[in-house]
């Protein structure tokens, strides 16, 4: 099993949630997040005054999957995600030992 992690522009979460469900993910996690990277933060003028915001908004996804399905996942989140604009995120790519699921105690691919 892979656990795909995946930062990405909050707009395009629902168009990368659509995309995957298509292509047969069950389940996700998301969270909201801030960083930077690349884009080093960014100023705003606020009521006149500007401010640099140093942590941009970002959505973490996770989702884990079956080893042949992570290859397609991140593709579909490269691909969904992409405004070819900087920041529109990272992908990462992790081994799962393990799975439970906690209601019925199946485990490893049967918890997916």
């Amino acid at each position: 099993m892979k656990l795909i992690i995946a930062t990405i522009k909050p707009f395009k979460l629902e168009e990368v949630r659509e995309a995957l469900t298509t292509v047969g993910v069950r389940g996700m996690m998301v969270s909201e997040i801030k960083g930077f990277g690349s884009q080093s933060g960014h100023t705003e003028i606020y009521r006149g005054a500007e401010y640099a915001v140093n942590f941009v908004p970002k959505v973490k996804l996770e989702i884990v999957v079956q080893d042949g399905m992570a290859d397609q996942v991140v593709t579909t989140i490269a691909e969904t995600a992409k405004t070819e604009k900087i920041g529109d995120g990272k992908i990462f790519v992790l081994d799962v030992e393990s799975a439970l699921r906690v209601r019925t105690g199946e485990t490893n691919d049967d918890a997916l």
